[in-house]
Formats: structure tokens, sequence, C-alpha cells
């Protein structure tokens, strides 16, 4: 099974861009929104972000507009948003769909390496959260719920 670094993603300047790059890196790649109730989640994903990246470690945000159509802006109005509101660092990739027959591949992958309750594979909301450790393995889903702070631990025991 090839890893999730093989993949390709598109950027939010609309480049093609591998995930090799984060090769050997723990990531958490997260389906992202600006008008959701769970967005103040963007400072603790920063927070792990700003801690963690020397040891190995990186958030990849993938804005996504399919819950209550609460990612609107495109991909400048994202960044703005991102970066002024939250002082992101971390990556923020094109906007993408999750869930449904035009679902990203990269999300294709991951709701298939690590099912939901129940072994359901959609993904029912807003910033839905994915453990991928070094070799490129999904090691773990955690529900839009889980604040990142209380990922941690797992981040930890993965770098």
């Amino acid at each position: 099974m090839t890893a999730i670094t093989d993949l390709t993603v598109i950027a939010a300047d609309g480049t093609p861009t591998r995930l090799d790059q984060w090769r050997g890196k723990v990531l958490l790649i997260v389906n992202t929104a600006s008008k959701c109730g769970f967005t103040p989640q963007y400072e603790g994903l920063e927070a792990l972000h700003r801690d963690l990246v020397p040891r190995g470690f990186e958030v990849l945000a993938f804005p996504c507009n399919q819950f209550g159509a609460q990612e609107p802006g495109d991909a400048a109005e994202i960044a703005n948003f991102c970066s002024l509101t939250y002082d992101v660092t971390f990556p923020v990739f094109a906007k993408v769909d999750v869930s449904g027959d035009a679902a990203d591949p990269l999300f294709e992958r991951l709701k298939a390496d690590a099912p939901g309750v129940m072994g359901t594979k959609a993904i029912k909301w807003n910033f839905t959260k994915f453990l991928v450790d070094r070799d490129g393995h999904t090691v773990r889903r955690y529900a839009p719920t889980t604040k990142p702070e209380e990922i941690r631990r797992d981040i930890e025991a993965l770098l």
C-alpha cells in the first residue's frame, strides 16, 4: 500500500503539490472551515504546530464547504482569515470535497484507512482530523469535537 505522502494535492494557489515533501514527518490532516462552531480549533492546531514542528510534526489544513456552507470564501479570503484571525503558519491548501462522488483522493484514502464510528467512512462535519505517522500511514481519525490539545499525547508518541 502506498503512503499518504505519495499523493498529490492542490495548493491554495492552484498548483499541484506532492505530499512527499512531508515524508518522514508526523502529520495531522484536517478538513477546516472559517464559519464553523469548531473554527476556534485553529488556535489549538496552530499551538500544536508551533510547539511540535521542530520535532518533525506538521498540520495540513484542507478547507471544505460541504457542511453547512461554512467555508464560502475563495483561497485568498481563506488565507487572509487564517492569517489575521489565528496567525496560522501551517499550510492551508485549496478547498476540497471530503465526501461524496467528488471527494479528494487524499480524503478517500484517509477515510478508508481510518473509518469512523462503527466503520463508517463518511466525514460528517468540519474539523475531522487524521493522524499520519512518519511512514505516511494513517494511524487514527478524530471527531470534530476532539480538541487539538487532546491529540497531543498521540502525536508525541509518534515523534
